[in-house]
């Protein structure tokens, strides 16, 4: 990567901001870029996910790395288990965003998807949890307290061949202040990866610890709807 496409975020504490996510405070968007594996097009094999995080000037702000074994991609596809690692351009891990290995079935409301995420790792700042409805995929977000604090809800059937897909970001009176998208990324692209590119919407203001559980979210969305089953 060309050092002018990198943001070199500064160190510089923040009272009250857990440390690594000072940069969140400043911004009200992200690119999510998942990177292409050519073995998966060429082959159908299935590797661990890379992301690079962006902001609205292209530059990379941190990247993500899924940690996962063979066995469990290769065996469970979209429904893995996994923990992604955020780390900033020094290559210090900032997030640690962990998913439990559960059904995802509108049929099985007993067992649904959740995500935990902390930041710096260790330190938990929110959780995503998938809430049952037959048509529409809908999730609430708690704080570190389990305490419900947003909701995110995305369209019917969560459908992956439109162009674009938002999933709203919503306060608990039901009114939207961001989203999450899914943009198209062209169509052999889209035919023969997995690999997309999401936008991440939120106010400038939003409490630092629920934007990264905003990107933690965003992951969720790419494995639950828009991964491939190889």
């Amino acid at each position: 990567m060309h050092p002018m496409n990198m943001y070199m975020v500064p160190n510089q504490g923040i009272p009250g901001c857990p440390p690594g996510l000072e940069y969140l405070t400043q911004i009200d968007q992200l690119l999510i870029k998942q990177k292409v594996e050519l073995i998966e097009a060429l082959a159908g094999f299935e590797s661990n996910n890379k992301y690079e995080i962006r902001n609205s000037m292209g530059q990379n702000v941190f990247y993500a790395v899924e940690e996962n074994d063979c066995l469990t991609r290769q065996c469970c596809g979209p429904l893995r288990s996994f923990t992604i690692r955020v780390l900033d351009n020094f290559g210090q891990e900032i997030i640690t965003i962990s998913r439990p290995l559960k059904c995802m079935s509108c049929f099985f409301p007993c067992c649904l998807q959740e995500l935990e995420i902390q930041a710096p790792p260790g330190n938990t700042v929110g959780y995503v949890l998938q809430q049952w409805h037959p048509f529409f995929p809908k999730f609430t977000i708690e704080n570190e307290h389990r305490e419900t604090v947003l909701k995110l809800q995305g369209p019917f059937c969560g459908w992956s061949c439109l162009p674009d897909v938002d999933f709203e970001i919503l306060t608990m009176d039901e009114v939207s202040i961001g989203k999450i998208s899914k943009q198209w990324t062209g169509l052999l692209r889209e035919a023969f990866t997995d690999s997309d590119n999401f936008g991440i919407q939120f106010p400038m203001d939003l409490d630092v610890r629920m934007k990264a559980v905003m990107i933690g979210a965003c992951f969720l969305i790419d494995f639950m709807f828009f991964e491939t089953n190889n």
